[in-house]
C-alpha cells in the first residue's frame, strides 16, 4: 500500500457528518431564508428573536448557548434589535446579567414570520415525510447530546 493511499480518508467526502449537515443546513437556510428577508433580519437575528419568543426575558449567556451565537455577535444583535425596537433590556436581580425580552412589536414580527414560513414548512414535512422530520430531529438532538457526553467535549 503505498503512503498517499494510507493517508486518503476511509469516508468519502459526501459521507463526512461535517459536510452533510453544511449540505441541510445551507439547503434548510435557502428554503426559509425568504421568509425574514421579508422582515430584514438576519438569521442570527431571528433565532434571538425565536429564543425570546419562547423562553423569554432571557440572559445573554443562554440565549448564545440556544442560538448557537457568540457572546461579540450576540452583543451586536441586541443591539440592532433594541434599536429596532424588537428588544429591550429587562432589570434583573443580579445587575451583571443582560437580559432581554422581545417588544410587542418583537412579538407581533415573530408571529408574522412564524405564520409565512408555516406553510413552507409544511411543504418541506409533506415531501421529507412528517415521521422522518421528527425522526431527523430527534437523531440531531440525540448526536448532539451524545458528543457533548464524550470525554473531552465541552457541552452547548
Amino acid at each position: 500500500m503505498t503512503d498517499s493511499a494510507k493517508r486518503r480518508p476511509k469516508r468519502r467526502f459526501d459521507q463526512s457528518l461535517p459536510i452533510a449537515l453544511l449540505r441541510a443546513r445551507e439547503a434548510s437556510t435557502r428554503l426559509l431564508k425568504p421568509h425574514i428577508d421579508r422582515y430584514d433580519l438576519t438569521m442570527p437575528q431571528w433565532r434571538v428573536i425565536r429564543a425570546l419568543a419562547e423562553g423569554g426575558p432571557l440572559d445573554a449567556k443562554t440565549v448564545a448557548e440556544c442560538c448557537v451565537i457568540l457572546p461579540p455577535s450576540l452583543t451586536r444583535i441586541f443591539r440592532a434589535l433594541t434599536q429596532r425596537g424588537l428588544t429591550r433590556t429587562v432589570e434583573s436581580e443580579d445587575a451583571r446579567r443582560h437580559m432581554l425580552e422581545l417588544t410587542d412589536e418583537g412579538r407581533v414580527v415573530f408571529e408574522k414570520v412564524i405564520q409565512s414560513s408555516e406553510g413552507t414548512y409544511a411543504e418541506l414535512e409533506a415531501a421529507f415525510g412528517q415521521a422522518r422530520m421528527k425522526t431527523l430531529l430527534d437523531l440531531l438532538n440525540g448526536l448532539r447530546d451524545t458528543i457533548n457526553t464524550m470525554p473531552g467535549q465541552r457541552r452547548d
